[in-house]
């Protein structure tokens, strides 16, 4: 969901208002998404790298999503949907976690959409954190294949992406999904993302129609 601070500046705005003119889209698109009969849809709102950003930056981040958690929650569970959190509890604030929790426990038996947020998510903090566990799990190595990792993500249950969408012109995965991602497509829009709606779901789903999926087939070239 990139493209925040670039829409605050263009309107001589604070970065937090594009933060939070940002989470003011969210409700839209989740609903616009279900309109089109997608089943899982993940929402990376804050990164591993995020941290790095100013504390007052940060602060602000959290503050905003703990608006957007008691201001959609309830709604979200109306209209059938389930909240899964994706990512790290490290560092996270007590009382913010605690926020998530009451929202994926009221929600886990909804099953019109699965909602994932990855929230302290990094794609290769993931995979340590796989690692680990397997290790953890005592598994020998000539036990390990990709279904022993997948079962240890965080994303354990859901299935691997078909599309992935990128706001904000940017051509680059930052650190998501790097492992389901594998054969996932791909499509970047300019449009940022408090500004992306119907339309440019409707296009990037479009796009995605068009595609040609070989999932490395000898016709991939």
């Amino acid at each position: 969901m990139d493209g925040n601070s670039r829409w605050a500046k263009r309107r001589h705005l604070p970065t937090l208002a594009g933060h939070r003119a940002g989470t003011e889209n969210i409700r839209k698109v989740i609903q616009t998404f279900g309109d089109f009969g997608v089943k899982y849809l993940t929402l990376y709102a804050f990164s591993t790298e995020n941290w790095n950003r100013s504390p007052e930056e940060v602060g602000g981040l959290f503050t905003l999503l703990l608006e957007v958690i008691d201001r959609e929650t309830q709604e979200l569970h109306r209209r059938g949907v389930q909240v899964r959190h994706i990512g790290s509890w490290e560092n996270v604030p007590p009382h913010l976690r605690a926020a998530i929790e009451r929202g994926v426990e009221l929600t886990k038996r909804n099953d019109h959409m699965v909602l994932c947020i990855a929230f302290n998510y990094g794609g290769r903090r993931e995979l340590v954190d796989a690692v680990r566990q397997l290790v953890r799990d005592g598994v020998p190595p000539e036990a390990i294949d990709e279904a022993a990792i997948s079962q240890r993500l965080y994303t354990a249950g859901v299935p691997d992406p078909d599309l992935i969408v990128r706001t904000g012109g940017e051509m680059r995965l930052s650190n998501f999904l790097i492992w389901q991602a594998a054969y996932a497509e791909y499509y970047s829009t300019e449009t940022y993302w408090p500004d992306f709606g119907p339309q440019d779901i409707r296009a990037a789903l479009v796009a995605y129609g068009q595609r040609q999926r070989r999932f490395g087939g000898r016709d991939e070239a």
